[in-house]
């Protein structure tokens, strides 16, 4: 082929090459002014009647709780919630989003889950299908859902959800599910959310330290012990694990961290929740 056809061909390239530059230049623009507006909306006072009702939300300070009222503004107004079966409200918005940005409150690694898109909402825990490979044997059966996330999109069940928010106990299946989302922004849900490169070390041993404790202790099945604060569904892979221990964070300091300092601390590390403003 001649050298005009490359040439050709290299142009056509270069010219895509830069209107998708631009396009996603525009793009990236756009949606920075849309977080700029709506971060300055004012704060509706019936958002913040559903706050106060909230465990979590009285625990914050002044500062804290004026920074996630921006954080849940930007959350409402850039994703789609998409009710099943399920009439959309501001309670079920402002909870979500209080508990997605809760997470986020201190930390600067994604605007609001950038790379979330929905939400759908389920009235109740979800029965759903799965398969199960065990030595080339496979099974089929039924197990409750009550929430799931992927990169981009996030399910949960809203009977579930509101139980967990406005009580507190040790489970909280939006700060889950949330969690995996975090876990989700170096590409891959592993149990490692985005760390400064001199923090995982540090991180992989001490969470993989417990998460191997806690695997023996679930094949043994005799003596919980403390492991019994975390639970037998943390054993599972690295990612819940890291999504369990998220909720015990927020939920149960003071539990995890009389009976795992040092995963309490490497927690504490990333999420900042309890020191940052003190």
């Amino acid at each position: 082929m001649s050298s005009a056809y490359y040439s050709s061909l290299l142009s056509f390239f270069l010219i895509l090459g830069a209107f998708a530059f631009l396009l996603f230049f525009f793009f990236s623009l756009y949606k920075r002014n849309q977080i700029k507006k709506f971060s300055t909306l004012p704060f509706p006072q019936k958002y913040t009647n559903i706050l106060q009702k909230i465990p979590l939300y009285q625990q914050l300070n002044p500062q804290e709780q004026e920074k996630i009222s921006h954080s849940i503004l930007i959350f409402i107004n850039t994703k789609d919630f998409i009710g099943v079966s399920l009439k959309l409200t501001d309670e079920i918005k402002v909870v979500i989003a209080f508990h997605a940005c809760l997470l986020l409150v201190h930390l600067d690694i994604s605007q609001c889950y950038e790379n979330l898109s929905t939400i759908v909402i389920y009235p109740n825990t979800v029965i759903a299908k799965q398969a199960n490979n065990n030595g080339g044997i496979y099974t089929k059966g039924d197990f409750l859902l009550e929430g799931q996330s992927s990169s981009d999109t996030v399910v949960l069940s809203w009977s579930d959800a509101k139980k967990d928010a406005y009580h507190l106990h040790r489970d909280n299946v939006i700060i889950h599910e949330f969690a995996h989302e975090i876990d989700f922004l170096d590409g891959v849900a592993d149990g490692t959310p985005p760390l400064p490169y001199s923090k995982y070390h540090e991180w992989a041993e001490v969470l993989s330290h417990e998460f191997n404790k806690l695997q023996k202790v679930r094949l043994k099945n005799r003596d919980w012990g403390k492991y019994k604060l975390i639970g037998e569904y943390a054993a599972t892979n690295e990612a819940e694990f890291f999504a369990v221990v998220s909720e015990r964070y927020f939920e149960n300091p003071e539990g995890l961290k009389k009976h795992f300092r040092e995963l309490y601390n490497e927690l504490e590390d990333f999420y900042k929740a309890h020191n940052k403003y003190n």
